[in-house]
């Protein structure tokens, strides 16, 4: 197995499309190149904000191979797999070895709320099916089903390579008994938050960094604040975290909100369309104009 230690901030990729609805490689590859000249530790694709949920399969096979491609062993590639077919994430996480991946990130199965036993069933069997390291993602708004500290901590003891967690969850408290919890049995175990504004209390409780959405378009804050707390200039991550923590707004303007993080990456100058998949919808004048005043808050725009 890779021993990967992942750690730092690791933007959920937004996947680029065009306005028919196709991968929009040119996009998709000025995206990528952009982020790692931003200084990024590495790139998480098929998240949320990738819209895996909306893809077939195939249309998952083909961002994979892509993206790697582009990349280029740069930076650590994640790949998102979880599904609520076991079977399928199983074939996508063997996929993504298979076409250079450096890790996967699996999220619970949506739709049913499983018992214990078959939830350490479904992320055990993702984990053996690879030799690759492994983040669960802890998503309880969408899938409904929270991975507390005490099944992740499991998760670890009983998985090698379960290395990692995404928790996006809007609690302090969450995080922290996350990082106490699995982080004390097992301490080279990576706590990510998932939400953009517990970047500066994850790292300050001893978590490892930030998979969050807005460093598609705003990636100085994030990777300003972690470089910031790696050399103890808590002036200056003060000063960051406070205009970081006027992005979240974006995530109220629509659900799915993938649509106005790619209307926030338009405006500040990235070349990609906003077209999302649906049931995402368009965005529209008064959308638009929400994201500006969001941006221009944060300092990212100027009015």
């Amino acid at each position: 197995m890779k021993k990967t230690k992942f750690a730092g901030i690791i933007p959920p990729v937004s996947t680029l499309l065009t306005v028919e609805g196709k991968l929009d490689t040119k996009a998709m590859s000025w995206l990528i190149d952009y982020l790692i000249d931003a200084g990024v530790d590495g790139l998480f694709f098929l998240g949320t904000g990738g819209e895996f949920s909306q893809m077939t399969a195939d249309e998952r096979r083909q961002v994979t191979e892509m993206v790697i491609a582009h990349v280029n062993n740069r930076v650590p590639v994640l790949i998102g797999t979880g599904s609520p077919n076991t079977r399928e994430a199983i074939a996508l996480s063997r996929h993504a070895e298979a076409s250079g991946a450096d890790g996967i990130v699996v999220i619970n199965p949506y739709y049913w709320k499983v018992t214990e036993t078959n939830l350490l069933g479904y992320f055990g069997a993702i984990a053996e099916s690879v030799d690759l390291p492994a983040m669960v993602y802890n998503f309880p708004d969408l899938t409904g089903q929270d991975l507390t500290p005490a099944i992740v901590k499991r998760l670890a003891d009983e998985n090698d390579n379960i290395v990692g967690v995404k928790d996006t969850i809007d609690s302090v408290g969450h995080l922290r008994e996350m990082i106490e919890v699995v982080k004390g049995a097992h301490p080279e175990f990576s706590v990510f938050c998932g939400y953009d504004d517990h970047l500066a209390n994850t790292l300050l409780m001893g978590g490892d960094g930030a998979i969050s959405a807005s460093v598609n378009f705003a990636p100085e804050l994030s990777t300003g604040i972690y470089k910031a707390f790696r050399e103890n200039d808590l002036k200056t991550m003060t000063e960051l975290n406070r205009r970081l923590l006027k992005l979240p707004m974006i995530y109220r303007l629509d659900t799915p909100f993938v649509n106005v993080i790619k209307e926030a990456m338009r405006q500040t100058g990235a070349p990609v369309s906003n077209y999302a998949f649906p049931p995402a919808g368009p965005v529209d004048t008064e959308k638009s104009a929400a994201v500006h005043r969001i941006l221009v808050s944060a300092g990212v725009l100027e009015k």
